[in-house]
C-alpha cells in the first residue's frame, strides 16, 4: 500500500469503516481531481489485505443510460453464483442481465436478488464493493445500490462509493452514510508537489500551489504546463482566463496534449470514450463487448491513458480527459465513431441503438424501429428513463407523421405514469401538435389533467371514446394496450365517485372484459362499489398476491388499496412497505405517494397516530414538489380526518375547507366524502352532534348506503352517533338496521365491528344492545381498530349506566378512556371521563346551583329534555340548530352528564326556573 499524504483523518476513518461489523456503505464526496479515487484503491488494498474479496466498478458518462449497465459490471464477477439463487431472484436476475425472457422487474426485487446472490458470494470470504465515479452510474442501478447499501449492516459484505460533489447525484437521497474529502492543506500540498517535481524553479512552485488549491491532480498535470509556457507569459495565457473553474483549467491542459496527438491516435481516443472505456485502472472485468484501444501509445505516453493492470488494456488516466477527448472532436467525428461502435455492439439490442441514433441526422426509420426496441428492452429491465429518452429519439427519426405521433405518446404516457408531468405534457403537446393523438398519448394528457388540476369529467370522456376506439379497430387488440387505459379510467371513475360516471365505466368495461387481465376487474369491483360487488373480493386479492415477484408496483399499491377495503392491507402491509422502498429509489414518481396514503390510513386505522401524521406530512409534502395537486389535496384530507380524531378541531376544519373549497368544484367526491368524514367527527369530537349530523348525512341518507360513494359505510358510526345525540333515534336505527340487511358485516372486519356497534347502540331493548355488543367485542379483529372499539365501549358503558348501574358500566368506561387517552383522541376522552366522574359523584345528590346555567342554556335543555330536535328547538328560538348543539355541549359537563338521555332526571334535581 501506497502511503498517501495529507490523508491521515480520511484513512483512520476508512479503516474503521472496513473493521466495524455495524457499517455497510460509505460514500466518499468531494471535488474533481481531490483523490477519491486513490482513496477507493487504499481502502480496495486495505481489504484485500485483511481477507477480503475485492470487486470494483465504475460509472461512465457513455452508459448513464443504460438500465442496469453499472451494475452489470458490478456484480459481472459474481454471476457464477447465480445458479445458487432460488428460482425467483434467479429469474429477476436473469431478466436484467438478459440470460432469460421476463415481465420488468421492479428495483425492490432486483435490490432483493442482489442481497441474497451478496450474501451467497460472502458466505466464505468478506466482500468489498468499489464504485468510483457513481455520479454517472444509470438511475437503476443507483437506485439498486441505494437499496441494498442501507441493508448491509451486521453483514459480510460492505459498499464503498466515490462520487463527484457539486453535481446532482442519485445516491443523495440513498441516506448512506458520507465522508467529505476535503482538498490538501498548503502544508501536504508542498508534498505532494516536491515528491513529484523536486526541482521545480521557485516561482513555478508558489505558482501551482495557488492555482491548485489543494486538489492532488491539479498539483501533478500544472507544473509541466506552467514550466513550458514562454517566458514572461502568466497563467491566463497558460490556461485559460482567471476565474475559471478547476476542472475546466484541466480540460484546457489535457485539451492541449489531446489536439498535439496524431488523427489516428486521437479518432482511437475518441471511440474509445464515447463507448465508455473505463477511467480507472484496476476495475473488474466486464463480459460486454468494449472498444479496445489500439495504437495509442503516443496518448500513454503524454499522460492522457493508463494500462489497466487486469487486463493489459489501455484506459483513460482521468475522466477528465476521456470528457475532454469527446469534447474536443466535431460533429461529424464524434457521428463516424458512433458508426463503428454501433457496428461493434450490432448484438446488444440497447448499446446498438444508442449509437445508431447518435449516428443519425435524417429521419431513419429502421434507426427509430432499432430504438423503439431498445425502449421496450429497456423498460423490461425497468429502465423508465432510458425507455422515456429513446422512444424521444426514434419520434425524432420518423419518416411519418403517424409513427413520430404514435411513439411520442408511448413516451408521454410512460412519463406520466411515473408522476413526470412536466416531460409528460411536453412530450403529448410535440406529439399532438400535427397529428391525431395515440391513445398513449390521451392516457398521458388524462394523467396530466388528473394529476395537476383533478380534471375528471373531460378525462373520463376523452378514455371512453379511447377504449372504445381501441376496442373496435382491432377486437384482438392485445393488454398492454387497452390494460393501461381501463385502470386509469377506473382510477378517475373512483376519484369521481358519481354514478353516472361509473355507469358508463361498467358499460365499456363489459365489452373489453375478454381483453383485459383479471385484476383490472378486481379494482372495478372494489373501487366502484364494495357494499354491492365486495363479495368474494378478498379471496381474489389472495389470489393475485400469489404471484408478487411478477407484479409491478402500480398493480401491488391497487391490490393494496383493494385489501383496505375489504380490511384485510394488514395481511399485505409487507408487500407495501417493501414496494414502497422500490419506488423511494426513483425520482418522481406518483406510486409511491399512492403507497404514502395507504401506509397512511393502515396507520391511522391501527392507532398509530404520530407515526400517521409523520407519513400524511411526508406525502404533503412529496406531492407538493413534485406538482401533483391531486395528491396534495388528498394527502390534507387524510390530515384533517386524522386531526379530526385527535380532538384538534381548528387544524382539522381548517384542512376540511381546503380539500372541500378544491375538490367541490371540480366534481372529485372521493375527496369531498372525505372533507364532509373530517367535518363529522370534529364536531363529535367537540359535541357539536347537529353539525356532525349534517356532514354525516351530506355523505348518505340515513337508512340507505347509496352507490358509488366510498365513504357512505365508513361514516356508519359517525351518523348514528351523531343521530342518537340529536334526538334522532328513529333514523340511527334505520341506518344501523340497513347496514345489516346490506350485509356490511361480510365485507370486512372494520363494518363488521361498526354495524354490531351501532346495532347495539339503537337497540330496543337490553338483551339485544348485550348481544351485539359482545359481538363487536368478540370480532377476532376488533383490536385491530381501537379508536371505532372505544366508541362503542363508550357508548355501551353509558347504555348500561343508565339501566345496569354505576357498578356495570365503569370497566367498560373506564377501559373506553384509556384507549382514547392513549390514542391521543382528546375529545372522546374527555367525554368517557366525564362518565366516569358521573358515576363517582352519582351516590351523592349533586348540588348544581341555578346560575351554573344561563338562562338560554336552561331554556334549550328543558326543550332538549322534552324530546325536541336540536332544528326544532332551533325554531321556536330562532337560533341555528348548530348554535343550540352548541349550548348543550356546555350544558351536558354542568349537569354531570354525557347525553341528552339523562337531561330529564339531571334538570329534575334543579329548582324550577319559574320560582327561581
Amino acid at each position: 500500500m501506497r502511503a498517501l499524504v495529507g490523508r491521515e483523518a480520511e484513512q483512520q476513518a476508512l479503516s474503521a469503516f472496513i473493521a466495524s461489523p455495524e457499517e455497510g456503505a460509505l460514500v466518499l464526496r468531494g471535488e474533481t481531481g481531490v483523490g477519491k479515487s486513490v482513496l477507493l484503491e487504499h481502502l480496495a488494498d486495505l481489504a484485500s489485505a485483511t481477507g477480503h474479496r475485492v470487486i470494483r466498478a465504475a460509472g461512465a458518462e457513455a452508459e448513464a443510460e443504460l438500465p442496469f449497465a453499472g451494475l452489470h459490471q458490478l456484480l459481472y464477477p459474481l454471476l457464477p453464483d447465480m445458479d445458487r439463487l432460488d428460482g425467483v431472484h434467479r429469474a429477476v436476475l436473469g431478466a436484467v442481465f438478459g440470460r432469460c425472457d421476463g415481465p420488468a422487474p421492479s428495483v425492490m426485487a432486483v435490490g432483493l436478488a442482489v442481497l441474497d446472490l451478496l450474501t451467497l458470494a460472502a458466505s466464505a470470504t468478506p466482500l468489498l464493493m468499489v464504485i468510483d465515479d457513481g455520479q454517472w452510474l444509470d438511475v437503476t442501478s443507483t437506485a439498486v445500490c441505494g437499496f441494498v447499501g442501507r441493508r448491509l449492516a451486521d453483514s459480510k459484505v460492505k459498499l464503498l462509493l466515490g462520487v463527484r460533489s457539486g453535481v446532482p447525484v442519485g445516491f443523495d437521497s440513498a441516506g448512506l452514510p458520507e465522508l467529505h474529502v476535503p482538498p490538501l492543506s498548503r502544508e501536504a500540498s508542498q508534498q505532494v508537489l516536491d515528491s513529484h517535481y523536486p526541482a521545480l524553479a521557485p516561482h513555478i512552485r508558489v505558482l501551482v500551489l495557488d492555482e491548485a488549491l489543494g486538489v492532488p491532480l491539479a498539483l501533478v498535470e500544472l507544473p509541466p504546463l506552467l514550466s513550458s509556457a514562454p517566458s514572461g507569459h502568466g497563467v491566463e495565457e497558460a490556461f485559460g482566463a482567471g476565474g475559471v473553474p478547476l476542472p475546466r483549467r484541466l480540460q484546457h491542459v489535457y485539451g492541449a496534449r489531446v489536439a498535439a496527438l496524431t488523427p489516428a491516435a486521437r479518432t482511437e481516443l475518441l471511440r474509445g470514450a464515447l463507448d465508455g472505456v473505463s477511467a480507472r485502472t484496476g476495475s473488474s472485468p466486464v463480459p460486454a463487448v468494449r472498444y479496445r484501444m489500439l495504437n495509442a501509445d503516443e496518448a500513454a505516453a503524454c499522460g492522457l491513458l493508463d494500462m489497466d493492470p487486469y487486463t493489459g488494456e489501455f484506459v483513460f488516466r482521468h475522466p477528465l480527459v476521456r470528457s475532454t477527448v469527446v469534447r474536443m472532436a466535431t460533429p461529424n467525428e464524434r457521428r463516424t465513431a458512433h458508426t463503428v461502435l454501433a457496428q461493434l455492439h450490432r448484438q446488444d439490442v440497447e448499446r446498438h441503438a444508442a449509437h445508431l441514433a447518435a449516428a443519425a441526422i435524417d429521419p431513419d426509420e429502421q434507426v427509430a424501429a432499432e430504438l423503439e426496441a431498445a425502449a421496450a428492452s429497456a423498460r423490461r429491465r425497468g429502465g423508465e428513463a432510458a425507455a422515456i429518452a429513446w422512444l424521444t429519439r426514434a419520434a425524432e427519426l420518423s419518416e411519418n407523421r403517424e409513427s413520430r405521433c404514435r411513439r411520442l405518446g408511448d413516451a408521454a404516457f410512460i412519463a406520466a405514469q411515473a408522476g413526470l408531468l412536466e416531460r409528460a405534457h411536453h412530450l403529448v403537446h410535440s406529439g399532438t401538435t400535427h397529428g391525431v393523438p395515440s391513445p398513449a398519448a390521451v392516457a398521458a394528457s388524462a394523467y396530466v389533467a388528473l394529476y395537476e388540476d383533478g380534471e375528471v369529467s373531460s378525462t373520463h370522456r376523452q378514455l371512453l371514446n379511447v377504449i372504445e376506439n381501441v376496442r373496435d379497430r382491432a377486437e384482438g387488440e392485445p393488454h398492454d394496450v387497452l390494460t393501461p387505459l381501463v385502470n386509469l379510467l377506473l382510477v378517475i371513475s373512483q376519484y369521481a365517485s358519481d354514478c353516472a360516471m361509473w355507469e358508463r365505466t361498467h358499460a365499456v368495461l363489459a365489452s373489453v372484459k375478454h381483453l383485459i387481465p383479471s385484476n383490472s376487474l378486481v379494482y372495478q369491483d372494489a373501487w366502484s362499489d364494495v357494499l354491492r360487488r365486495g363479495t368474494g373480493l378478498q379471496e381474489r386479492v389472495e389470489s393475485a398476491f400469489g404471484d408478487v415477484p411478477q407484479l409491478d408496483p402500480w398493480d401491488v399499491a391497487r391490490l393494496c388499496d383493494v385489501a383496505y377495503r375489504v380490511g384485510a392491507l394488514g395481511r399485505y402491509r409487507s408487500h407495501l412497505r417493501r414496494t414502497m422502498e422500490r419506488e423511494r429509489e426513483v425520482e418522481a414518481k406518483a406510486g409511491d405517494i399512492s403507497m404514502l396514503h395507504l401506509l397512511l390510513l393502515d396507520q391511522m386505522a391501527a392507532g398509530r397516530w404520530e407515526v400517521a401524521e409523520q407519513t400524511g406530512r411526508r406525502s404533503l409534502e412529496l406531492a407538493t414538489v413534485r406538482g401533483l395537486t391531486l395528491f396534495a389535496y388528498q394527502s390534507r384530507a387524510y390530515l384533517a380526518v386524522l386531526a379530526a380524531m385527535r380532538g384538534r378541531v381548528e387544524q382539522a376544519r381548517e384542512l376540511r375547507a381546503m380539500v372541500d373549497s378544491w375538490a367541490r368544484p371540480r366534481g372529485i367526491g372521493l375527496l369531498t366524502q372525505l372533507a364532509d368524514t373530517a367535518g363529522a367527527i370534529a364536531a363529535l369530537s367537540e359535541g357539536d352532534y347537529e353539525a356532525a349530523y349534517l356532514h354525516a348525512s351530506g355523505i348518505t341518507h340515513p337508512g340507505t348506503f347509496e352507490p358509488y360513494l366510498h365513504q357512505a359505510s365508513g361514516t356508519l358510526l359517525d351518523l348514528v352517533e351523531a343521530a342518537l345525540h340529536t334526538g334522532r333515534a328513529e333514523q340511527a336505527r334505520r341506518h344501523a338496521l340497513a347496514a345489516q340487511t346490506a350485509g356490511l358485516p361480510d365485507i370486512s372486519p372494520r363494518l363488521a365491528l361498526l354495524t354490531y356497534g351501532v346495532l347495539s347502540m339503537t337497540a330496543t331493548n337490553d338483551r339485544e344492545a348485550a348481544e351485539m355488543y359482545a359481538r363487536a367485542e368478540a370480532h377476532p379483529e376488533g383490536a385491530n381498530f381501537p379508536f371505532e372499539l372505544a366508541r362503542i365501549r363508550l357508548a355501551h358503558g353509558i347504555r348500561l349506566r343508565h339501566s345496569h348501574g354505576r357498578k356495570a358500566a365503569r370497566q367498560l368506561l373506564a377501559s373506553a378512556a384509556t384507549c382514547f387517552e392513549q390514542l391521543g383522541a382528546t375529545g372522546w376522552a374527555e367525554r368517557a371521563r366525564t362518565e366516569l366522574r358521573t358515576i363517582d359523584n352519582s351516590s351523592r345528590t349533586p348540588s348544581i346551583p341555578l346560575t351554573s346555567l344561563t338562562w338560554q342554556e336552561r331554556r334549550i335543555a328543558d326543550l332538549a329534555a322534552s324530546g325536541l330536535t336540536n332544528k326544532e328547538i332551533g325554531q321556536r328560538t330562532r337560533l341555528s340548530p348548530r348554535t343550540v348543539s352548541s349550548h348543550l355541549y356546555r350544558v351536558f359537563p354542568k349537569l354531570g352528564i354525557t347525553s341528552r338521555a339523562a337531561l330529564r332526571d339531571a334538570l329534575g334535581r334543579l329548582p324550577d326556573l319559574a320560582s327561581a
